[in-house]
């Protein structure tokens, strides 16, 4: 499939931002932004979108990309709608939709990490959001979709990153999860990932994270640690006397080592 033209919804975002610049470098890129005016207006490969107020066929229809990736973020009820304008527009043109979604769609399981292919099942209402996003898109033609599914991502912009330091400075307590096991991401590692899978060409379902394992608080404490601000206040929080598990891991379509990871490697990313 020969991109001539691909638009990140959601460029001016964390993860859509990384993605921008990375792309960019290979395609013909350009991204969609909604509050940041004034960095934004005069920057022809930027396109103003605010997923409450404006139609997503209709901007797609006037765009025409050859690829869409969405890394929307805004109400609820606003972002089913905007994918659903996405997929009528996928479905009538020669175009394809990469989604990110998360680990929040297997939320109401606990005893063992997710694998592309399980059943999605949440407890929260942003994991039944995603859901909802999710088995919509997979109802359509397995070439025009490429779904992944990611852990937490963390990143030297990450908002993420900026409250830990904010919590650190201002000797707020930062909540973790002792209990809780999981994978992570970085936004430099899951960019460099998605680059991959689309010169492949991928569709399907893809998990995209460390392959290793790591306890929430052991994970957040080292974080801490390297940020070398000051003495933090942890809360610790146990919703379980078990081990608990919110971990994305590949099995059907791992990538190749090059493109494998650990938590240690999401750490050295950002100092």
């Amino acid at each position: 499939m020969k991109l001539n033209k691909v638009l990140i919804l959601g460029a001016s975002g964390f993860i859509g931002g990384t993605l921008y610049k990375e792309l960019s470098r290979f395609y013909n890129t350009f991204g969609t932004y909604c509050h940041q005016v004034k960095t934004y207006s005069n920057n022809k490969r930027f396109i103003r979108f605010n997923v409450e107020e404006d139609d997503a066929f209709e901007l797609l229809n006037t765009f025409q990309p050859d690829l869409i990736i969405s890394a929307l973020r805004g109400p609820f009820n606003s972002l089913i709608t905007a994918h659903a304008h996405m997929s009528e527009y996928i479905l009538h043109n020669p175009c394809k939709l990469v989604f990110i979604s998360s680990t929040n769609v297997f939320d109401a399981y606990s005893k063992y990490p997710s694998y592309e292919y399980d059943k999605t099942l949440s407890e929260s209402v942003y994991g039944r959001f995603q859901i909802k996003i999710e088995n919509s898109l997979l109802r359509l033609p397995k070439t025009k979709v490429l779904l992944v599914r990611v852990p937490m991502v963390f990143g030297q912009r990450s908002p993420r990153i900026k409250d830990l330091k904010i919590a650190i400075l201002e000797r707020i307590p930062i909540e973790v999860f002792p209990n809780l096991i999981v994978n992570v991401s970085s936004s430099e590692k899951l960019s460099k990932q998605l680059l991959l899978l689309i010169n492949q060409n991928a569709c399907g379902v893809y998990h995209l994270g460390s392959v290793d394992l790591v306890p929430h608080e052991d994970f957040i404490q080292e974080l801490v640690r390297r940020l070398r601000l000051g003495n933090p206040i942890y809360k610790r929080i146990y919703t379980t006397n078990e081990d608990r598990y919110l971990a994305v891991l590949p099995k059907e379509n791992p990538l190749d080592a090059a493109h494998n990871f650990g938590y240690q490697d999401c750490l050295e990313d950002h100092f």
